[in-house]
Formats: C-alpha cells, sequence, structure tokens
C-alpha cells in the first residue's frame, strides 16, 4: 500500500471496529465515500475514511440509529447543495443527545444520593439496610401512682 492508504485491519486497529463491522458498514451504505480497492481487490482506506469512521462511531455511541447514519454518508457523498438536511439530521440528533444528558444527570444525582448515605451509614459503623426505617418504640405509658 502506498500514499498512506490502510488495510481493513489497520482501520479496525485505528478505530475499535471489526474488520467484520468495517464490512457491513460498508454494505449498509453509511461510509462518506466509496472504499476504494487494490490491485488485488482488496480494501484500501483513507486517512478521511478514518475520520469518518471515527465519528460513526461517535455517532453509534450516542445512539444515532444506523438508518440515520447511513442518511447522512449519502447526502456526504452527493457532495453540496444538500447542507440544511445534513444540519437537520444533526440537531435531531443534538436534541437525543441533550435529552439522553439530562436523563442521565437526573440517575446521577440519584446514584450521588445512594452513595452519599452508604458512605454516612457505614462511616457510623452502623450495620444493616440504610434505607429500611428502623422500627420506633411504643411510648411508655405512665406510671399512676398510688398514693
Amino acid at each position: 500500500m502506498t500514499d498512506g492508504s490502510l488495510s481493513i485491519g489497520q482501520v479496525a486497529q485505528r478505530t475499535g471496529l471489526s474488520v467484520h463491522t468495517l464490512r457491513l458498514y460498508e454494505r449498509e451504505g453509511l461510509l462518506a465515500g466509496e472504499v476504494q480497492r487494490d490491485g488485488s481487490r482488496r480494501r484500501v482506506y483513507s486517512a478521511w475514511d478514518v475520520e469518518w469512521l471515527a465519528n460513526c462511531v461517535k455517532f453509534r455511541a450516542s445512539g444515532m440509529p444506523l438508518g440515520t447514519i447511513s442518511r447522512l454518508a449519502q447526502l456526504v457523498r452527493e457532495g453540496n447543495g444538500n447542507e440544511a438536511e445534513r444540519l437537520e439530521l444533526l440537531r435531531d440528533h443534538q436534541r437525543h443527545i441533550t435529552a439522553q444528558l439530562a436523563q442521565l444527570r437526573d440517575c446521577l444525582e440519584l446514584v450521588n444520593a445512594k452513595v452519599a448515605m452508604y458512605e454516612q451509614h457505614l462511616a457510623a459503623g452502623a450495620v444493616g439496610d440504610p434505607w429500611q426505617q428502623q422500627p420506633q418504640p411504643a411510648p411508655k405509658e405512665p406510671r399512676h401512682h398510688i398514693g
């Protein structure tokens, strides 16, 4: 391989994607450019392909559906003139991520509260479940003096 092109194995190493996944991404139209082939018909990738795949990894990690990535890749392949549609796809996903972050912040608050409670519980040398309320003893009846 020459001119900085990479084999599928090298791309798998750099992106963390398996060779199988790279082939799937190609079949599903998730690549923004056509994968080139060398004289032996083996796939060769450019640095730009690797950069696009790194974006795809982040898109997937943030919950972007494969269909949306495919549509975005198709728009990139089509070239100039569809930037507004690309922007809308990205804005939709931005809203999705923002909602995910809000939900995760709420989850983190819950976990932080639980951690703090267990830390207090253990630091005080307490045993048992800190979340169960301990039964309170019944109030003692006043004693009547005979007299």
